[in-house]
């Protein structure tokens, strides 16, 4: 028997409630194997993002290579990639390697305001790793970057999903998280709008939110899911880390990655049996 091999590639999160550390908590949850491709050290907590320091575009390459000549990889996802170098060399190795379910995260604000991408690898992003994703899931800041719209309802997101899918990616998931009223995600393949609402929850404790999401998505489609499925599990799986949600430090506190093995409210099964595959 082996699992599933999920890579995420993104920027480590000094606090642990996003980037790499959200992503492998959220990957070994649902069942998979995580793995990492480290594309930046953040020093980082509740409160903020204090510093960045950029790994060199060489050594993300390196280790990119580690994994996938030796463990392999079913389904990857993108975070924090801040520099145009970084974002040439991922989209290289995810053309190398044939990486099709490829869930791209466009990281590019913090909870906190700071920047974490360039200026210019924002054209970078556009140019060479949003045509490679199955999956694109931009929240609404960034959805309003990419389309170059202000998105303010539910039919300026479909308005900005439909610009952003011009751009290559197959599906466009549009975060509703920052409008009021439902928390309602939207998902869009080119042809036809779906809606994913949850209630949403009063608290501050949602550091973390956009990074967990996406790396659901991500272990759902190595598991076999299709994107429609995939985004139902993850929105359930969000909704549920969120409603848990530690209270931790002195500012927006992490999501509980955990939740989903005593939230049983949410429908979620603490153990999964087909997180397994057989060899052969």
């Amino acid at each position: 028997m082996k699992p599933f091999r999920v890579l995420t590639i993104a920027g480590s999160d000094s606090g642990g409630g996003a980037g790499i550390q959200a992503d492998l908590k959220t990957i070994t949850v649902l069942g998979g194997f995580g793995m990492s491709v480290i594309t930046a050290l953040t020093a980082q907590n509740t409160l903020g993002v204090h510093g960045i320091h950029d790994v060199p575009p060489p050594f993300v390459e390196l280790q990119f290579d580690a994994v996938a000549t030796d463990i392999g990889i079913d389904a990857a996802k993108t975070g924090m990639l801040a520099t145009s170098e970084i974002i040439r060399v991922v989209a290289g190795k995810i053309r190398r390697y044939g990486i099709v379910k490829l869930v791209v995260d466009p990281v590019m604000v913090a909870k906190g305001g700071m920047s974490l991408i360039r200026e210019e690898a924002k054209k970078t992003l556009i140019a060479e790793l949003i045509p490679l994703a199955l999956v694109l899931t931009p929240n609404i800041p960034e959805a309003e970057v990419l389309s170059g719209i202000r998105i303010e309802t539910l039919d300026d997101m479909k308005a900005a999903a439909r610009i952003i899918r011009e751009m290559g990616a197959k599906h466009v998931v549009v975060k509703g998280g920052h409008l009021s009223g439902d928390a309602v995600d939207l998902l869009y393949d080119g042809e036809n709008f779906r809606e994913f609402r949850s209630q949403r929850i009063a608290t501050e404790d949602t550091h973390g939110t956009g990074c967990t999401y996406s790396a659901a998505i991500t272990t759902e489609l190595a598991f076999g899911k299709d994107v429609a499925g995939a985004v139902t599990e993850a929105k359930r799986y969000i909704t549920a880390a969120v409603r848990h949600a530690w209270r931790v430090g002195g500012g927006h506190g992490p999501t509980n990655h955990l939740a989903p093995l005593f939230a049983v409210e949410e429908g979620m099964a603490a153990i999964r049996p087909e997180g397994w595959k057989k060899i052969g």
